[in-house]
């Protein structure tokens, strides 16, 4: 990144000073650099990460999914809601960032690990709708008890309420659902966008802007510590995990033409550690070569298993691969085939 900086000298200088030039500049630039970095937050108790992202911006990162907390004279947006486990955790984190009531809750992924704290957050928050509060009537209608709003995707209600394996309260699923490609909404004097991503690591997947913040937070669609899940049996393709991640590009700033003074548009995905816009890039890239060569050996003929021994993720295998767990890189190379073999 410094070797495409400006060289801030005269050529007329010496070669000392240009030196000693040369050394000022690059100082400048790396203090500039380190100051636009996020700070990681004491580690609390509770063993969760509280990254400040922006002045009214963090990530909580190890209560299952990330989670992205917007604090504001309104109250609390959470994007993402951990695991059910977690949530006396996540809301010991929050309250050392802020006395101020949760008040939305945004699912933009329909997994455990991202709407399992729902009701227990939910419940400790306060509805926007105050007036409510006023009718017991109103309130005993709400599946959440007047608790904060929990806002997603229509998919994401779908899939809450037909999981067997969960099994899901009422008051753990969304009260606010929509149906379009976009819902916007503003709060804390800022304009949020949830958009809708088809048929991506799944078919409940979106992804929350927010405009002044500079923030785009993310489910599974990015995960920075494996290959991206491509759950087949629940609506998800490898083109829609691609046309998703170019979307995400689409939404993302670089730095230019001040690469000194920030990084751009922050990406805070489901797992992993905070990105942005060139890490979206690289990954969007693998998923795209991986694609490509499993492609490529499916003209040639070859079988699912010559295909996964041919190893075509093999130059991404030491940063996302993984021979054990819920998620193998065999696991997502057979994603790939049968999302390209499956008949239209």
């Amino acid at each position: 990144m410094l070797g495409i900086l400006p060289a801030f000298h005269s050529e007329r200088r010496g070669a000392g000073n240009v030196m000693k030039t040369h050394w000022i500049a690059s100082a400048a630039v790396v203090l500039a650099l380190c100051a636009a970095i996020p700070m990681m937050a004491a580690e609390p108790e509770d063993g969760l990460d509280v990254v400040k992202v922006r002045k009214n911006f963090y990530m909580l990162a190890g209560a299952g999914g990330n989670i992205g907390v917007q604090i504001g004279s309104d109250g609390v947006v959470l994007v993402n809601a951990g695991t059910a486990a977690a949530s006396d955790r996540v809301l010991g984190a929050l309250k050392k960032l802020t006395d101020l009531p949760i008040r939305y809750i945004i699912n933009v992924d329909a997994g455990p690990d991202f709407v399992g704290g729902n009701e227990k957050l939910s419940r400790a928050g306060y509805t926007i709708f105050t007036n409510a509060l006023g009718n017991a009537a109103v309130v005993a209608a709400m599946t959440n008890g007047g608790g904060a709003s929990i806002l997603s995707h229509d998919s994401v209600l779908r899939r809450m309420s037909s999981d067997a394996k969960e099994k899901y309260s009422s008051g753990a699923l969304p009260s606010e659902a929509f149906f379009t490609p976009r819902k916007a909404l503003r709060m804390n004097d800022e304009g949020i966008e949830v958009l809708y991503q088809p048929a991506a690591h799944s078919n409940a997947d979106s992804f929350a802007m927010f405009r002044a913040s500079d923030v785009v937070v993310t489910g599974d669609v990015m995960d920075m510590t494996r290959f991206p899940v491509i759950d087949l049996a629940n609506g998800g393709t490898i083109q829609g995990e691609i046309d998703a991640l170019n979307r995400l590009i689409d939404l993302t700033i670089a730095p230019t033409p001040f690469i000194y003074k920030d990084v751009g548009t922050y990406v805070i995905p489901g797992h992993g550690r905070l990105c942005e816009q060139m890490e979206v890039v690289d990954y969007r890239d693998m998923v795209v070569l991986v694609r490509d060569v499993v492609a490529d050996l499916i003209k040639q003929g070859k079988t699912l298993d010559q295909i996964k021994a041919a190893r075509p993720a093999l130059p991404y295998e030491t940063r996302y691969g993984s021979q054990t767990g819920s998620w193998t890189t065999n696991a997502f190379v057979e994603a790939i085939y049968r999302s390209l073999t499956l008949k239209k």
